[in-house]
C-alpha cells in the first residue's frame, strides 16, 4: 500500500501535465467553437461550398441584367428613368412577373415624367426599390444620400433585438419615392478576409428595423415570409451563377424572349457589368457580381420558406464531441505506441473530421469545422513532442538500467508500456533459472589464470546467450553460473515455458562446448540447473550507493536448492512444482520427493522427459527417486 502510494506520488506531475494538455487541447476546440469562429473555419466551408455547387437550374428566380450588350444597344449608364419605367413594366405586363426587385439606388432625380412612372409602379405595383445602408464605423462624417423608407411596421416594429446588424449611414433614393411601402436593403458587410458570406436580413438604423432586399420582395408579393433569425443570415451559395436565368434588359425590352421565361417568377433587375463597378468576392470565387449575392439570398429564402433547407443538426455539439474523442484517442495512443503512429492517428482523426464536416455544414451555419482540427494541430505541436520527451527520458533510464542484463524484446515492451516506474519492486509471478558449473574449482585450479578467465568467459556465454534469446532478464553472475528469471519487469505469458526453453538450450550450447574441450583432451564439463516458479518480488532493490534489478522470494531459494540437489542426480535439469504447474508445452519426468535445505516438508522434484518437449499440454512421467 505504501509502494502504491508512493507511485502515485511520483506519478503527480505526469499526471498533471497530461491533463493539462488535455483540456488545453479540448477548450481550444470548444472555444473555436463556442466563442470564436476563425478564418480556417470559413475557408473550410469556402472549400466545401465550391465542391457542392451546382448548376441546377433555379425556376423561380429571373435575373434581367442591364450588361454591356444592353449598354451597347441602348446607351450607356445611366439610363433615362422612362426607359426603366418601360423595363418594369414590360416584365409585369407582357411577361407576367411575380414580382421584381431593383438592385438600383437612385438618390437623384431623373426625368419628370419617368421618376413619376417608377414611383407609382412602386407605391402601387409589386415592384421593390433598393436602398444601401452603411455600416462603416471609421468614416469621419455619417454617410447620408437621399431619403430613406420601408421601415418595418408592426410586430417586429421597435424590436431591435431582430437586427442582423446597426447601419451609420445610407445611401437611399430620391425623397418622392420615400414613402413607398416596399424598400429593401442591398448594402453588405464582407467578412475579415473581403468574402461576402452573410447579409443582414433586417438593420437597425435610428430604432427602426428595415429589412433586406430579399425580404421586402417576398414582403411584397411573396406571400409571406419565412420566420427570419435575427443576426446576420448566412447566403446558400450552392447554385453557382450559371444556375439563374439570366436575361439581357435589352432582350426584355425588344420582347425577344419566350413570355414563359419570366412567368410567375421573381425578378431581380440590375447590373453585373464591369463598367459599373458592382463586384464583389463570394466563396465561389473574386470579382463575382453583386447581383449574384442577392440572387442566392432570394433563394436561400424561399428554400427556407419552402422547407427545402437541410434539415438542422448540432454541429456544435457533434465537433465538440469529436474533439473530445480524438483528445482522448490521442493521450492514450502516446503514451503507449511510438510518436509516428500518434502523428499517423491524429492525421487520420483530422481527415476523418474533414470528411465528416463535409455533410455537416449544409446543416448548421453556425458550427465550427475547424475546430477538431484546430484540437488535433495542438495536440501535434504540443502532445506529441511532450510523450516523446518523456519516452525519452524514460528510455535512456530503462537502458540505463536494463541494457547489461534484460533482452532486447523486453526493453522495448518496457519503452512502450505506460508504467511510470517498471523498475520499482512488484510482486509477481515469476520463474527463476539458476544454472552452475559442477565442479569449478577443480576446472580451473590447474589452469594459468588467463586460461582460467577464458573459460569462465565461454562457460557463462554458453549460459547468457539462451537466456537473452529466451526474453528472460539477467539477474546476475556466480562467478561460474547466473541467475535469471521470466515474469519481471513485465509479466510474461508461458514464463515457466520460455525458462524450460532456455534451460535445454543451455545443457546443448554446454554439452557441445564440452565435446570441443574433450577433442582438446580438457576434462568434460557439466552444468546444473534448477528452475521453479512462484510468487516474488522483482525490481530495484539496493541503497544510494548501489542498486540492481533483483527477484527475492521463496521460488528463488528453491530454484537455487534445486540446483544444488542436481549434483545428486544424473539429471542437468531439475525442476520445482511450481514450474511444472505453469508449463504447458513440456513433458516432466517425476524423480520423487525430497526435502531440501531450509525447508520442513519434502518438496517433488522434475526433470524433462526425454524426446521433444513441445507437447500440447503438459504431461508427468513415474521415474525413479
Amino acid at each position: 500500500m505504501k509502494q502504491a502510494l508512493t507511485n502515485l506520488l511520483r506519478r503527480i506531475p505526469l499526471i498533471a501535465a497530461r491533463t493539462g494538455i488535455a483540456l488545453a487541447a479540448l477548450g481550444l476546440a470548444l472555444w473555436a467553437q463556442w466563442v470564436t469562429p476563425t478564418g480556417a473555419d470559413e475557408w473550410l466551408r469556402d472549400r466545401y461550398i465550391r465542391i457542392q455547387q451546382v448548376s441546377t437550374p433555379e425556376p423561380r428566380i429571373l435575373v434581367v441584367d442591364i450588361d454591356e450588350e444592353s449598354m451597347a444597344k441602348l446607351g450607356p449608364w445611366p439610363w433615362p428613368r422612362g426607359r426603366l419605367a418601360d423595363l418594369v413594366e414590360t416584365l409585369l405586363t407582357t411577361y407576367s412577373a411575380r414580382g421584381i426587385a431593383l438592385d438600383i439606388v437612385m438618390p437623384n432625380p431623373g426625368d419628370p415624367e419617368g421618376d413619376l412612372r417608377l414611383g407609382m409602379l412602386a407605391h402601387h405595383g409589386p415592384l421593390v426599390l433598393a436602398q444601401a445602408f452603411d455600416y462603416s464605423t471609421m468614416r469621419p462624417v455619417e454617410l447620408r444620400d437621399g431619403h430613406i423608407g420601408g421601415a418595418l411596421t408592426g410586430p417586429m416594429d421597435g424590436d431591435l433585438s431582430q437586427a442582423g446588424a446597426v447601419a451609420t449611414g445610407y445611401i437611399a433614393n430620391q425623397a418622392a419615392w420615400a414613402l413607398s411601402p416596399h424598400i429593401g436593403n442591398i448594402g453588405f458587410i464582407p467578412d475579415a478576409d473581403g468574402v461576402l458570406r452573410r447579409l443582414p436580413l433586417l438593420t437597425a438604423y435610428e430604432n427602426k428595423l428595415y429589412p433586406a432586399l430579399s425580404v421586402a420582395l417576398l414582403r411584397c408579393c411573396g406571400g409571406g415570409l419565412p420566420t427570419i433569425p435575427p443576426g446576420m443570415h448566412r447566403i446558400d451559395f450552392r447554385r453557382d451563377w450559371s444556375a439563374y436565368t439570366l436575361v439581357s434588359a435589352a432582350d426584355i425590352l425588344d420582347e425577344s424572349i419566350l413570355e414563359a421565361s419570366a412567368s410567375g417568377r421573381f425578378v431581380l433587375l440590375g447590373s453585373s457589368s464591369l463598367g459599373l463597378a458592382d463586384r464583389l468576392t463570394t466563396p465561389l470565387g473574386t470579382n463575382r457580381p453583386g447581383l449574384g449575392a442577392q440572387a442566392a439570398m432570394l433563394s436561400t429564402l424561399l428554400d427556407l420558406k419552402e422547407g427545402k433547407t437541410p434539415a438542422p443538426w448540432p454541429g456544435r455539439w457533434i465537433a465538440s464531441v469529436y474533439a473530445a474523442l480524438c483528445v482522448a484517442a490521442t493521450m492514450w495512443v502516446l503514451p503507449r505506441l511510438p510518436a509516428v503512429v500518434g502523428v499517423g492517428l491524429l492525421a487520420g482523426l483530422t481527415a476523418a473530421w474533414l470528411a465528416l464536416a463535409y455533410f455537416i455544414h449544409p446543416h448548421d451555419a453556425v458550427f465550427s469545422p475547424g475546430g477538431p482540427v484546430a484540437c488535433n494541430l495542438f495536440l501535434l505541436a504540443v502532445a506529441v513532442p511532450f510523450h516523446w520527451q518523456q519516452t525519452q527520458r524514460r528510455s535512456r533510464h530503462l537502458l540505463d538500467t536494463l541494457r547489461q542484463y534484460v533482452a532486447p524484446a523486453v526493453v522495448e515492451q518496457l519503452l512502450r508500456s505506460d508504467i511510470d516506474d517498471p523498475l520499482a519492486p512488484r510482486q509477481l509471478e515469476v520463474t527463476t533459472l539458476i544454472a552452475d558449473m559442477e565442479g569449478y574449482t577443480t576446472q580451473v585450479e590447474s589452469l594459468p589464470v588467463a586460461d582460467a578467465a577464458q573459460l569462465t568467459r565461454d562457460f557463462l556465454e554458453c549460459l547468457t546467450g539462451p537466456v537473452i534469446a529466451a526474453g528472460g532478464t539477467l539477474d546476475k553472475y556466480t562467478g561460474d553460473g547466473l541467475v535469471a528469471f521470466w515474469g519481471a519487469p513485465l509479466p510474461t505469458p508461458g514464463h515457466a515455458d520460455l525458462a524450460l526453453d532456455a534451460a535445454t538450450a543451455i545443457v546443448e550450447r554446454v554439452r557441445a562446448f564440452s565435446a570441443e574441450r574433450e577433442r582438446m583432451g580438457r576434462p568434460r564439463l557439466r552444468v546444473r540447473i534448477g528452475i521453479e516458479s512462484g510468487p516474488a518480488f522483482a525490481g530495484d532493490f539496493g541503497t544510494g550507493f548501489r542498486s540492481i534489478y533483483t527477484a527475492v522470494g521463496d521460488s528463488v531459494n528453491t530454484a537455487s536448492r534445486l540446483e544444488q540437489a542436481a549434483r545428486d542426480y544424473p539429471h542437468d535439469i531439475i525442476i520445482g512444482e511450481g514450474a511444472v504447474q505453469f508449463a504447458q508445452r513440456h513433458q516432466f519426468l517425476k524423480l520423487g520427493e525430497r526435502q531440501l535445505r531450509g525447508k520442513e516438508k519434502n518438496t517433488i522434484l522434475y526433470t524433462l522427459a526425454p524426446g521433444p518437449h513441445c507437447a500440447s499440454a503438459p504431461s508427468i512421467a513415474e521415474g525413479p527417486v
